[in-house]
C-alpha cells in the first residue's frame, strides 16, 4: 500500500493477510528512504458475534531504534447501543 497523504512518514506498507479468514497478520512500514522502519504483528485472534475477528495482541517493533510496544486487550464489546450520531464531531466535542 502507498499512502495518499503526501506528508506521510511512510513511503509504503506491506500487509500480510490470512487468506482463510481475511485477518491481518502483520504490517511492515517503510520510511521515506524506503528502509524497513516498523513491523506490527497481530496475534491472539478471537471471534465475536460469530463473525467479527479481533486481535487481542498487537506487537510493534521499531527496527531502527530497537524500541518495542505491545498492546494487550482483555475484552471487546459489540452492539453496545452507540449510534452513528453519537460519533459526530459535535457529540464528541460535548463529551470532553
Amino acid at each position: 500500500q502507498i499512502p495518499t497523504y503526501e506528508n506521510s512518514g511512510y513511503t509504503r506498507t506491506e500487509v500480510w493477510y490470512d487468506k482463510a479468514e481475511y485477518r491481518q497478520q502483520k504490517i511492515d512500514f517503510y520510511d521515506r528512504k524506503d528502509s524497513l522502519l516498523k513491523t506490527l504483528t497481530y496475534g491472539d485472534y478471537r471471534q465475536y458475534l460469530g463473525k467479527y475477528w479481533r486481535s487481542h495482541d498487537m506487537y510493534v517493533v521499531n527496527h531502527q531504534t530497537g524500541k518495542k510496544t505491545r498492546l494487550l486487550f482483555d475484552d471487546m464489546k459489540f452492539q453496545t447501543g452507540v449510534s452513528e450520531k453519537d460519533l459526530s464531531k459535535n457529540s464528541l466535542k460535548r463529551s470532553r
